[in-house]
């Protein structure tokens, strides 16, 4: 660019001398003239390459010229190590540095990744994996020589290990706990430097949707030792790009790995981005303005500002037209839940939390449709059945019946217990994040209208999920974010040998009924004809939820991404992952046809 620039002006001067000297030297005319025609082709062909120049960068963002796809994070992020990656923020970042032995395809199936083959024995209790070799860390100066090595079997034992370990407190402990064998040393063994063997205690049948979960992803023991408890901010994986920056609250800069093992379809070198930047600006009103305004290439959610663009839940033409809009049924639940651990309220056995009659108080009082239509514009569906999502094919609102708005119900229910009109109920504080303010005061008003006052503590993200983990929230907003296409991962909140902070049971809730229903579910066969016998588990199951009423489901949630139309590449389906290995940038004239498919699996 500087070198264009360069020759254009000197081209320029050359030409104004030239044409001062031919009105003083008319005896050199025609060798002049000869002269300036050719300056003039040179200075035309000059202009025209600076043109293409410019236009060639023209698909690309400010950072030098360089492919850098940025999007926001509102909400912040807890860690970049995946045994910690236990929300969308981590598992977005995680999923940009991090491989493991399966991966989702775009039609939420298993497949592979590094594990090139595998196999399993007639017990499907026995699972074999090949590791595909010349799979490498990236380089870091935990290695000899900063030069990343290559993938083998051991490190995926010794990564599964460390998510056991008590030590390591990771947040998806619960993936391999109960359901390999019990030994550590048994249940992951390396049969060779390219063979990998799983053992479980019995089968389970979503055990290879288990293995995508970025919980899974392999770490190297060298960037551990190195950096210890640092490794959450110094991470290093396989993926197709590699830590260089995070600056906490502010940006995470990614950098292209290049030496990704992975190529496309027609053998071309992945990734094709240089780099990730993602921001971390927490008001999503702001974060819309920064995308309207160019500085965001991609933002997801529907914030106050973003409502323009959605009317009865349906995208309105004009911005289909400006930007690329993707709005698929999401596998997400989102709801309230009560803590249900007596010792979380310092000996107050009594509290009404405690009383399933008053949770359900509370479920009938809320105006899910009021949450759907009004606070979302029609993004969602309104929680009327179990915790199972819309988007899972188990999900049945006839077979499992949820709540209903009914606030007369609610009442009666209030004056059976006691506590006619709110009279003799302790304060009560409803515990949720900043960008759910909305939501939240719409509960508590519902609430108010059967008389039970409620206070909001509103918290960013982060610290509201590690509150909640904690068992530190007796009544708090959560939500569930499918990993895989099975409802068995949603039932995973509420068997008993899940509590959190090491599990997904973060109400502590116990049911021995449910749990034998959870366990027996496991070893069903998911492949009879219409998935009957496992539907019929799910259901019990989901039943039992409904009337135990540990969490109040408020609605099933879907998918809004928008996008800039100079992205190519991105897909989106039901699990809304965020994979950019194959995303690029249009070039110049393609913006518009640019590669976008939603798939949704339902």
């Amino acid at each position: 660019m500087f070198f264009l620039k360069k020759s254009l002006g000197c081209l320029l001067k050359k030409y104004i001398f030239a044409k001062v000297f031919y009105k003083s030297a008319c005896k050199y005319r025609k060798f002049i003239q000869i002269y300036l025609k050719n300056f003039m082709m040179r200075l035309y062909l000059s202009f025209v390459a600076l043109v293409l120049l410019l236009a060639s960068c023209g698909n690309q963002n400010g950072d030098g010229g360089k492919k850098i796809f940025r999007y926001n994070q509102t909400g912040g992020l807890n860690s970049l190590d995946p045994a910690q990656a236990r929300n969308r923020a981590a598992i977005w970042a995680t999923t940009q540095i991090f491989n493991g032995l399966l991966e989702l395809d775009e039609n939420m199936h298993p497949t592979q990744s590094i594990a090139e083959a595998y196999r399993w024995d007639s017990t499907e209790t026995i699972y074999t994996f090949t590791i595909r070799k010349g799979v490498h860390f990236h380089d870091d100066p935990c290695f000899p020589n900063g030069i990343g090595r290559e993938v083998t079997a051991e490190d995926f034992v010794y990564s599964f290990k460390r998510i056991l370990s008590a030590k390591t407190r990771s947040t998806g402990a619960w993936i391999f706990r109960d359901k390999v064998h019990p030994n550590p040393d048994s249940a992951f063994v390396a049969l060779d430097r390219y063979t990998l063997q799983i053992r479980l205690q019995r089968r389970f049948h979503p055990f290879l949707s288990i293995l995508t979960m970025p919980y899974a992803f392999v770490v190297p023991h060298e960037a551990i030792e190195k950096y210890g408890d640092d490794f959450r901010s110094h991470p290093v994986g396989t993926g197709p790009f590699k830590f260089r920056e995070w600056k906490e609250g502010e940006r995470l800069v990614l950098d292209k790995n290049p030496h990704y093992w992975k190529k496309d379809a027609e053998g071309k070198q992945l990734p094709f981005l240089d780099g990730v930047e993602v921001r971390f600006i927490n008001d999503p009103n702001t974060a819309y303005r920064e995308f309207t305004a160019g500085k965001l290439d991609f933002i997801v959610g529907l914030s106050e500002n973003a409502k323009e663009m959605i009317a009865n839940g349906k995208i309105k033409e004009e911005f289909k037209k400006k930007y690329n809009i993707d709005k698929v049924p999401y596998m997400n639940t989102e709801y309230i839940g009560f803590q249900l651990d007596p010792t979380a309220y310092k000996g107050d056995t009594t509290h009404p939390f405690l009383k399933k009659k008053f949770r359900q108080a509370i479920s009938y009082a809320i105006n899910r449709d009021e949450i759907v239509n009004i606070i979302r514009n029609g993004l969602g569906v309104s929680g009327i059945s179990g915790v199972t999502p819309a988007a899972l094919p188990s999900f049945d609102s006839v077979v499992v019946k949820g709540y209903s708005y009914n606030p007369e119900k609610a009442k009666q229910i209030l004056k059976e217990l006691g506590y006619e009109g709110g009279k003799g109920l302790p304060k009560l504080k409803l515990q949720t994040y900043t960008t759910d303010k909305e939501i939240a005061e719409n509960i508590a008003k519902n609430l108010k209208d059967i008389g039970i006052t409620v206070e909001i503590e509103m918290n960013m993200f982060v610290k509201h999920q590690q509150t909640v983990d904690e068992g530190r929230a007796l009544f708090f907003r959560g939500s569930w974010l499918g990993d895989y296409p099975n409802a068995e991962n949603y039932f995973a909140m509420f068997y008993s040998k899940n509590f959190s902070p090491t599990g997904p049971n973060k109400t502590h809730f116990v049911n021995k009924e449910f749990d034998r229903l959870y366990v027996e579910a496991q070893e069903k066969d998911d492949h009879d004809e219409d998935h009957h016998l496992l539907y019929q588990y799910y259901h019990k199951m989901d039943n039992i939820i409904v009337e135990e009423s540990p969490i109040i489901v408020l609605y099933y949630d879907e998918i809004l991404r928008i996008y800039s139309k100079k992205i190519k590449g991105l897909k989106t389906n039901s699990s809304n992952m965020l994979i950019l290995e194959n995303v690029d940038f249009a070039k110049p004239g393609e913006e518009n046809t640019a590669e976008k498919k939603a798939t949704a699996k339902k």
